[in-house]
């Protein structure tokens, strides 16, 4: 039993040692069933298949078949997750795995299909359904370039947190200021600050519905000084991110330069 765990750990983890082939189809067929699920749950969206009977039948067949294998799947997680050291105890190894980010987006990526079985509220359904895409999102641990995305934002989050924290001081004195520069003249457009918060987005961030604009002199000239500084600050967040990322190329490179290959297995080796 404890052969057949450790064999089953090693083709599901993406860094353990064993059996590569083995590894490498088994994570293959979950990462292609995850591409099709979600290319399933958007195509469903369309009317003309939507409401075509037998597309309807293949699709309702192809989400149980799906839903079983992660359910499968997700449970020889749980049950093999011993075999790493960080989750080496039988009952507590599993319950702390079982809290980790990954394993919850596992059993988010299952869990609204078996609560629409009990379900009646048609509202809450069409919600659950729409967590379904949460099963894309479990393709970003196969990938490296994702992953490496991941370290970025977990690299800059201070620096993020207090440059979307300006963005949001900012998005608001803005508003602030057009609703008393405005509103005496348009009060049906801006008659209030939280309901100029919405010209404040589009503003800031130069998308510009035309939906609602100022029609004063003193209105128009704030609003065109807040699009060109909206453009400023926006960008800000970009370059953290950015600079995290490039940090981690860096540390990615710097890792690679220590290692050579073994001349005998091919595998690598710390010099």
């Amino acid at each position: 039993m404890h052969s057949l765990r450790k064999k089953v750990y090693e083709a599901l983890a993406i860094n353990a040692h064993g059996n590569r082939n083995l590894r490498f189809s088994a994570n293959l067929f979950i990462i292609g069933l995850i591409a099709l699920n979600s290319l399933a749950i958007m195509l469903r969206s369309v009317p003309e298949l939507r409401d075509d009977p037998q597309l309807d039948a293949f699709f309702k067949e192809f989400e149980t078949f799906s839903v079983l294998v992660f359910t499968v799947e997700y449970g020889l997680r749980v049950w093999s997750c011993v075999e790493n050291k960080k989750y080496h105890h039988p009952l507590w190894g599993r319950l702390r795995y079982m809290v980790s980010l990954w394993a919850l987006v596992d059993l988010l990526a299952i869990l609204p299909f078996y609560l629409t079985l009990y379900i009646t509220d048609f509202g809450l359904i069409r919600m659950l359904r729409v967590m379904r895409l949460v099963r894309l999102y479990r393709m970003s641990k196969y990938s490296k370039a994702l992953n490496m995305i991941k370290k970025a934002v977990e690299y800059t989050k201070e620096e993020l947190i207090l440059s979307y924290t300006f963005l949001l001081f900012s998005m608001v004195l803005a508003s602030s200021i057009i609703y008393y520069l405005e509103h005496p003249a348009q009060p049906e457009a801006f008659p209030s600050i939280p309901a100029s918060l919405w010209w404040g987005v589009v503003t800031m961030t130069t998308v510009g519905y035309g939906d609602v604009y100022p029609i004063t002199v003193l209105g128009k000239i704030f609003g065109g000084f807040i699009a060109f500084l909206g453009i400023a600050l926006f960008s800000l967040p970009t370059g953290i991110l950015a600079s995290g990322f490039m940090e981690q190329v860096n540390q990615n490179k710097k890792r690679g330069e220590k290692h050579t290959k073994c001349p005998h297995c091919g595998e690598d080796i710390s010099i």
